[in-house]
């Protein structure tokens, strides 16, 4: 029997965000702390430590042609810092600066604060209105894009889905590499 029609835009984006979401868990329930900064190219991005014990991210403001390839570490952190500023423009609050999201390193800690992310941007989702899906949205394009909350929450799910499907990429090459003996 096919799945009824959302009665709502909110809800037909909270199912799609939890179609994604279920690929997400499918590959944070498997990552090794050796997953994060595992290295798949020479040019790539990564996180990295500071003197502090912090981690700060590979960055450019101009996209390098070639893209580096991001590490499990880097999309971990990206997807942070995106969602992060997501859920800020969508509650009204002062969107936070790339440098100020925190990444928690390698391993079960980074998997924790993904699901406060997921968890968070639920919460937001589900107490959205038609009303406040309405409301225009200058994030993550132009405020003169004439785009709204809702384009937002779809953007979301989008990259979502994008960024989970490159980790799980990432994962899969670094275990069928080590299943065939390469040192990875």
């Amino acid at each position: 029997m096919p799945a009824s029609v959302p009665a709502s835009v909110t809800a037909l984006l909270r199912r799609q965000f939890d179609l994604t979401w279920a690929l997400a868990e499918y590959h944070l329930d498997r990552l090794e702390p050796g997953d994060f900064l595992w290295e798949p190219a020479a040019l790539r991005w990564t996180m990295r430590q500071d003197p502090a014990g912090g981690w700060r991210a590979d960055w450019a403001d101009t996209e390098p042609d070639p893209v580096p390839v991001p590490t499990i570490a880097w999309l971990t952190w990206h997807i942070g810092w995106w969602w992060s500023v997501a859920a800020d423009h969508v509650r009204q609050r002062p969107a936070r600066e790339r440098d100020d999201i925190r990444w928690p390193g390698p391993g079960a800690e980074t998997v924790a604060w993904l699901r406060e992310l997921r968890s968070e941007w639920t919460d937001t989702l589900d107490g959205l209105t038609e009303a406040g899906l309405d409301r225009p949205s200058a994030y993550p394009w132009p405020a003169d894009a004439g785009l709204t909350v809702a384009d937002l929450a779809a953007w979301v799910n989008a990259e979502l889905m994008k960024n989970v499907a490159e980790i799980g990429q990432l994962r899969l090459m670094r275990a069928a590499g080590r299943a065939a003996g390469r040192a990875v």
